[in-house]
């Protein structure tokens, strides 16, 4: 294997993207929702423990310095600004008891802008441009900035500390972003990443991330073709309700059963439903080979990568063979070998963040002799002989390896539920909502 990949690498410059996908305002405003009661626990770690009190609370006297005994988060929300990046705004509702007798109902609000950026490592990261905090009294209706003259309010809470480290307010803050190029297993040797190609595209249609697709075959990346025709994520013709919209080229399909491929998965072993016994009464020449009368087996192997092709709602596939037929173990005797290429729908769905993959009966079927121990052998026996095996087993194996399908680019610990997946012309669209696993 480590020979062909090498073989294959100066074959192959830098591809194209391939996949990617828009998260939606509706999408993002579920992250915040999600994101209100851990931005709520962060906070109360922060300035309701013990060791902290010194830092963000009290006055000079030990004898009189304040406690905070709630903290509520009342609103949290994230918004677009187009052509930048993202506007986080955090209402909090503090109980502050300077003495006994007295108790403080305090405000405290944060705006911040927040950027994604690539790093130099080729990692998405959340960071923070601009943070503006206010705090102020609810009885009163002066507001009071973290830098104000007003030393009363401005030893309550130290607003400053809690913007270095804002964006951990976010449920998905840089964990989560690196979670998305994670190595996904297809197989037990093959597997497959999403990495980025820039920093995501703020819009008001939403978050665009364009995505290129690596494949790793027994912890080796495969070099792909490039995309003969360039991709991008189509934008939305209207305001979407779902919260996330992927996109998946037709070039994705292509490389995803090129992987396989190359991993050795397609190679198959069919039973033929004949006998060598069975084969010598339509052709003579066998009789010569075989003293028993023994099992004739098919092995098929791809000669050459399958072609995905994807029409308004159709996705079709063909698959080009070259099947061995012999018979013998363990010392196999090959008598024939044929080309066969067949022809069949590809089914699409999504399930959690999978999608699931799975070939139609045959719809078309070309057989035709490529090397003969026996002479020439006519098409229409060759047919007779071996189609209906072909019919039978190639649909039932493709879909053994297929079965668990192709992992979707995700965030740890959120599905996707309510998807669909609508095939047009050289691309897929699977929109969906998004869901938070609970642990």
């Amino acid at each position: 294997l480590s020979i062909l990949l090498s073989l294959l690498a100066p074959a192959y410059p830098m591809k194209s993207p391939d996949s990617g996908g828009i998260l939606t305002p509706s999408g993002l405003s579920y992250f915040a929702e999600v994101s209100k009661p851990h931005a709520e626990t962060i906070l109360r770690q922060d300035l309701m423990a013990p060791t902290d009190a010194e830092v963000f609370l009290g006055s000079p006297e030990p004898s009189s310095k304040s406690q905070i005994t709630s903290v509520t988060v009342s609103d949290l929300s994230l918004v677009i600004i187009p052509h930048s990046g993202l506007r986080l705004s955090i209402d909090v509702d503090i109980t502050a008891s300077p003495a006994p007798s007295n108790t403080k109902e305090l405000r405290l609000a944060i705006v911040a802008d927040l950027q994604v950026e690539m790093n130099s490592a080729g990692d998405l990261e959340l960071v923070t441009s601009a943070c503006k905090p206010t705090l102020k009294e609810k009885q009163s209706s002066e507001e009071v900035e973290s830098k104000s003259s007003s030393k009363e309010l401005d030893k309550e809470i130290n607003v400053n500390k809690i913007c270095l480290e804002v964006s951990k307010l976010l449920l998905w803050p840089n964990e989560g972003l690196m979670s998305l190029t994670t190595p996904f297993p297809i197989t037990p040797s093959c597997l497959v990443q999403y990495l980025p190609l820039a920093a995501p595209v703020f819009s008001e249609q939403g978050i665009t991330l364009s995505l290129q697709t690596t494949f790793q075959v027994a912890g080796m990346e495969i070099p792909l073709p490039v995309n003969p025709m360039p991709f991008s994520v189509p934008e939305p013709v209207s305001s979407s309700s779902s919260h996330l919209t992927l996109a998946f080229s037709e070039q994705f399909y292509t490389n995803f059963f090129f992987a396989l491929e190359v991993s050795g998965a397609f190679n198959m072993t069919i039973p033929s439903q004949t006998t060598t016994n069975a084969m010598a009464e339509k052709i003579t020449q066998m009789s010569s080979l075989f003293q028993e009368d023994l099992p004739v087996i098919m092995q098929a192997v791809f000669r050459s990568s399958a072609q995905v092709t994807l029409v308004e709602s159709k996705a079709a596939l063909k698959l080009f063979f070259t099947i061995q037929i012999g018979a013998g173990s363990p010392d196999f005797q090959t008598i024939l070998t044929v080309n066969v290429d067949v022809s069949s729908r590809l089914h699409l769905s999504v399930i959690d963040t999978r999608m699931k993959i799975a070939v139609g009966a045959i719809e078309d079927v070309e057989i035709s002799l490529a090397t003969s121990d026996v002479g020439p052998v006519p098409a229409d026996l060759l047919e007779e002989l071996f189609l209906p095996a072909i019919r039978e087993e190639v649909p039932a194996q493709v879909n053994v390896v297929l079965s668990d399908g192709a992992p979707l680019p995700h965030v740890f610990g959120f599905t996707y539920k309510d998807a669909s997946v609508v095939i047009h012309k050289d691309y897929v669209l699977v929109p969906c909502n998004l869901e938070l696993e609970l642990k």
